[in-house]
This record gives structure tokens, C-alpha cells and sequence, in this order.
């Protein structure tokens, strides 16, 4: 019997990683929080309250586990390091750089442990990453240009809301990336995903950007004026932003659909369906599924599984993969 905390579990992403695992025999799933009362029961996962920056409280829920799936950006490496001294595997979908650049440090702990931490599992770093590398595989040398196509219609919590606004206007840059229908040719701005800071690292490109864009082009609209300077600042007063989330949290203009493409010298490879919550839940639980087989120390995604195997295997969750060149 193996048991998965699944931590920040009472979001999207952590939910359907739990649905996800619920039906495996012989795992026990819990999802934790802060807030019990914000889980939505599923059958066969336990709810449970936990305070991750607690480190008695996370001590104490730690015991009996043998993995950890963290599902949220709330002192992960203080979590990931409380794991691998224990000998836990642990998961994380964070797409904050220097979140998962602050875990890459414990590889040596975990290597001492015999315990593996993966990282940048979910659609975005995740899927990306396995995307690029099937690309760079076919066009080596090349520079790498991921672009990312989100829902604006699908619902999302207040920290994701939060973190994305915090990503507008870091970084300077737009072009069109190629992607599956019924989207076609749009124009991403580039966004601080961690995709585009570790790849070159993990799979030895020359470099690599990653641009965002909405499927609502009036809300790519929107998205791009807010990486203006004025408009920038004016995002980052207390009162203005806490208006804008509430205010985001409740408007819904668009889809739930989602696309993630990859383009290499004349390679490309896309992976699209509806959901990201869903794509990046049920990554994050195949990639659990695969962890007792791999090899001990802190990797990303696509240094440890087969790209297209891993792809055609979460593609029949109900998703499209789509590999040219």
C-alpha cells in the first residue's frame, strides 16, 4: 500500500490529480489544505487540514507517506527538503523558476537518500518541457519558441490569478507561434514560465522563450496593454489589485480549451485539449504512476521519461498530440 499527499489539493489541479489517483489499487490518496472545508468529497481521498509552513504540523502529516505532490507555491522547498530527508518521493508542478531552482539544490540529499524529487510536472512547465525536447531531438541546435495558449474562460483560483499578474511585464517580447485548430496563427507574449530558464540546462539548447496568449483575443488584448509600464504599476496597488482579482475570479470570456506548442528549426509539436487544471492534474498523477522506477536525485520531467511514450499515454485522458518534422 502506498499512500500520496497531495498538498494545496483543494484546487483544480490538485483535485483532479487526486480523482485521478483514486482509482489506482492499492494507493491511499489524502488531499491537504489549510481549509478542509473547501474540498469537494471524492470517493476513496481523505481530506485532511495541514499547514505546510508549520514544520510540526507538516512533520506530523508526513508520517506513513511515501510521496508527496505538491500542488501548490507555499514553501516548497521547506517541504521538498522535510520529504527527502525522510526518504519521500516528491512532485511538484510549481512554474515559478526560483521556486524549483531552490529544490534543484537538494539533489544531492536526495541522491544520500535514495529518494527521488521530480520537477516542472503539468501541462506548463510539464508538457512543454516534453514537447521541446521531441523537438530538439529532430532539429538539434536550434532555439526553441514555446507557446502557451490558455483558456479565459475556464475558472481559476485567486493565487493562480494572482501569479499570473505578477508575470505581466517581466519579460519584453511578442511573435506568432503555429498552433492546432481550431486556434491557428496567434501572437504570445512572452511570459516568466520555467520552462524557458531550465531547458537549456536539461536538454542542451541554445536558448528558449515562452510566450502566452488567451483564447479570447480581447483578452490577449488586455493581457498585452497590462505588460505597459503605467499600467503595470497601477496593477500593483493593494486596492487596484485586489478589485481585479475579485473581479477576475467572476468574469469568464472564452473557453476552457488549451493549447501548448513547440518549434525548433523546422520541427514543431503541439498537445492540446480542454482543461489545463485536468491536463495538469492527470500529468502530475501518470508521472506518480512512473516514479517507483526512477532514479534517485532532483530532475525535471524530461530528463526522466520517454517524451512521446509518456505524451500518447496522458493524450488518451482525452487530450491531442500532434508531432511534425
Amino acid at each position: 500500500m502506498s499512500a500520496v499527499l497531495v498538498l494545496g489539493g483543494y484546487g483544480a489541479v490538485g483535485r483532479e490529480a487526486a480523482l485521478a489517483l483514486s482509482g489506482r489499487p492499492g494507493t491511499e490518496v489524502i488531499v491537504a489544505g489549510r481549509h478542509p472545508g473547501r474540498a469537494r468529497p471524492l470517493p476513496g481521498v481523505t481530506s485532511v487540514r495541514v499547514d505546510a509552513a508549520d514544520p510540526a504540523d507538516l512533520a506530523r502529516s508526513l508520517e506513513g507517506i511515501t510521496t508527496v505532490l505538491m500542488c501548490a507555491e507555499a514553501g516548497n522547498a521547506l517541504v521538498a527538503r522535510a520529504c527527502l530527508e525522510r526518504g519521500i518521493g516528491y512532485v511538484d508542478v510549481s512554474a515559478s523558476p526560483d521556486v524549483l531552482a531552490s529544490i534543484e539544490k537538494l539533489d544531492g540529499l536526495a541522491a544520500a537518500r535514495a529518494t527521488t524529487a521530480v520537477l516542472s510536472v503539468g501541462l506548463v512547465p510539464g508538457v512543454t518541457n516534453l514537447l521541446a525536447r521531441v523537438v530538439a531531438e529532430r532539429s538539434p541546435d536550434s532555439d526553441l519558441r514555446i507557446g502557451v495558449l490558455l483558456g479565459s474562460g475556464e475558472q481559476h483560483g485567486s493565487a493562480a490569478i494572482a501569479w499570473t499578474l505578477d508575470g505581466l511585464g517581466v519579460l519584453e517580447g511578442s511573435w506568432t507561434m503555429a498552433f492546432p485548430e481550431p486556434y491557428g496563427a496567434r501572437t504570445v507574449h512572452r511570459f516568466p514560465f520555467s520552462d524557458q530558464y531550465t531547458l537549456p540546462g536539461t536538454i542542451a539548447v541554445p536558448s528558449a522563450r515562452t510566450g502566452l496568449c488567451l483564447d479570447s483575443r480581447l483578452f490577449t488584448t488586455l493581457l498585452a496593454a497590462a505588460r505597459r509600464p503605467a499600467i503595470a504599476g497601477l496593477l500593483r496597488r493593494p486596492r487596484t489589485r485586489e478589485l481585479l482579482l475579485k473581479t477576475l475570479a467572476k468574469v469568464h470570456l472564452g473557453s476552457d480549451g488549451f493549447a501548448v506548442t513547440v518549434s525548433a528549426g523546422e520541427a514543431q509539436a503541439s498537445f492540446s485539449g480542454h482543461s489545463q487544471s485536468r491536463a495538469t492534474g492527470r500529468a502530475a498523477a501518470l508521472l506518480l504512476r512512473h516514479l517507483p522506477g526512477l532514479p534517485a536525485g532532483v530532475r525535471h520531467i524530461e530528463q526522466l521519461v520517454d517524451p512521446i511514450a509518456f505524451l500518447t499515454e496522458l493524450a488518451a485522458d482525452g487530450f491531442v498530440l500532434d508531432v511534425d518534422g
